[in-house]
């Protein structure tokens, strides 16, 4: 039987995306999403909630769409493949990370405007590679 490394999630922008580029040119682009999960506790009947944050890492043209239109508090939604990698930090310290590398990538809603409203307009913007 094969396998599969697919991911779907809906969230928000912790902070604006970050945007860099590659020595050859390419853009990659970081930024975190939270997703919250709630429930009723069983014992007591509150309402608990747990929020994750999850690492997104996107590449190429779909990175410089998200630097430009992807602004904190926006929802999207990511499809992508879960990647767990090892690198040295500034003191020689050894490091692992798990992150998302989205293939695609959906707006959801309308682009936020300076005050935190919804601006009309937007809703569903799609990129991918």
């Amino acid at each position: 039987m094969g396998s599969m490394n697919r991911v779907f999630l809906m969230g928000n922008l912790g902070k604006d995306p970050e945007v860099r580029y590659t020595s050859g040119g390419g853009a990659v682009a970081n930024f975190n999403i939270a997703t919250t999960e709630t429930w009723n506790d069983k014992q007591s009947g509150e309402r608990q909630e747990k929020t994750e944050w999850h690492r997104i890492v996107v590449w190429g043209k779909t990175a410089e769409h998200c630097g430009e239109y992807l602004r904190k508090g926006r929802s999207v939604l990511i499809e992508g493949r879960i990647q767990s990698r090892e690198w040295q930090d500034k003191e020689g310290q050894k490091r692992n990370t798990t992150e998302i590398v989205a293939d695609r990538v959906t707006f959801v809603g309308g682009p936020r405007d300076g005050a935190g409203g919804e601006r009309s307009g937007g809703g569903g913007d799609e990129y991918q590679p």
